[in-house]
Order: structure tokens, then sequence, then C-alpha cells
């Protein structure tokens, strides 16, 4: 296993996203083509220029190979980002590029369905490739912007 020791005890929340760990354990059936589906509708991080918070319904589809993500310790680096001053777009491809670190999967891709700021939703998305061949993989499920809830 590759923990940290968060797992099955208390862990604080990680003062910011490069003092976090992301644990990963072996996957219970490599050589299976699968999605694990993240989401996160209450994601928070910090406008680095005004400091006001910016809210994100995050949706993290991957295909794992030989590591899965530890579910508790991918709550607590997604949590310290909210002091974290990044701009949307840096968010939502940091978060991919930490998950791709850790694990090395087959396949990856996020949605970050950001709340307006100006009026304007920014949603970012990103995917490191083709979709395996064969794979089920069901829409993100996020409402087109009108409200987004």
């Amino acid at each position: 296993m590759n923990t940290s020791g968060q797992l099955g005890r208390p862990a604080p929340l990680p003062a910011s996203p490069d003092e976090a760990v992301l644990d990963t354990v072996p996957n219970p059936h490599p050589g299976h083509v699968y999605v694990v589906r993240f989401t996160c509708p209450e994601f928070t991080a910090l406008c680095p220029i005004t400091g006001q918070p910016d809210f994100a319904h995050l949706v993290i589809d991957y295909v794992p190979e030989g590591r899965i993500v530890e579910s508790k310790s991918l709550k607590l680096f997604l949590g310290s980002f909210r002091n974290h001053g990044a701009f949307h777009e840096d968010c939502t491809l940091g978060i991919a590029h930490r998950i791709v670190a850790a694990t090395a999967p087959r396949w990856l891709r996020i949605a970050g369905y950001w709340y307006p700021r100006g009026g304007i939703p920014i949603d970012v998305f990103y995917q490191t490739g083709e979709p395996p061949a064969g794979l089920f993989l069901p829409e993100p499920g996020v409402a087109p912007y009108r409200g987004r809830g």
C-alpha cells in the first residue's frame, strides 16, 4: 500500500494542495476496464486576485491500472483548496495532474463546472486521451447552466 496513514485515524485538513498527500491502494481488479467516478459538488478555492471564494462542481472519472485513489485522501486534497488562491483552470488541471501522478491511470477526465463570477460560469474540461474501447462512460450529470441546481 502507498498510504500516508490518513486512513483509519483523524487527519487534519492540509493547509495547501502542495502539502496534501494523495494516498493510493492496489487496484482490486487489475486488467479490467472500469471507470471510477468521484463527484465533488461543493468544491471551493479562492480567487488569486480578489481573495473571494469560487465554487465548483467537479466530476472526476478515471480508469485505473495498478493503483486506485484512496477516497479519504482525495477528500482532504480537494478540501485543501479552500484557502488556496488559483484560477479555475489551474485548480481543475492541477487536480487532474496530481491524480495522474499518483495513480498512472489508463485514462482520466475531469469536468470543472464553476459557478458564475461576474455573471459568467467558467467551465474547464480535461482528459488524458481517448477513453478505452468498450468503456461504459456515463455523462457527467451536471445540468447546463441555468442556476445549475
